[in-house]
């Protein structure tokens, strides 16, 4: 063999064994990290700048919330972990399950059809006859 060949044959062997030291000891899952060499991600603070909204005409069938209540021994009251859902069917007759907070929770009334807009699965804001209600 010639030597050109024997130093192409050696920076290969070494390329790959960079790569499978990286993937075996670089933490997380080995497929999504080798994949992620490919692949260009876009950081989360940069997801956020550039989220996708859905508007649809929708009405509030359900409201359910979850929330832990803890009364302590001087009897003060307070919620940790509180969940808001509201739950609206469009014009097509989808169901959407969209979280909130607890002011969109408490005004947005049932029965008012209005243009839902949402992001994934949370409230951006709801506009109705009577106003808009923001999360």
């Amino acid at each position: 063999m010639s030597p050109e060949i024997n130093i192409f044959i050696m920076f290969g062997a070494v390329a790959v064994s960079l790569i499978l030291i990286i993937l075996t000891f670089g933490g997380g899952n080995p497929v999504e990290r080798f994949i992620s060499l490919f692949l260009e991600e876009i950081p989360e603070n940069e997801q956020e700048k550039q989220p996708e909204s859905y508007v649809e005409m929708a009405t509030l069938i359900s409201k359910s919330d979850d929330r832990l209540r803890i009364i302590e021994n001087d009897g003060n009251v307070r919620f940790i972990d509180e969940y808001y859902e509201l739950t609206f069917v469009t014009r097509k007759g989808k169901t959407l399950k969209i979280e909130c907070s607890l002011n969109a929770y408490e005004k947005i009334p049932f029965d008012e059809q209005g243009s839902l807009t949402y992001r994934k699965n949370k409230l951006v804001r709801f506009k109705y006859l009577e106003g808009i209600i923001y999360d």
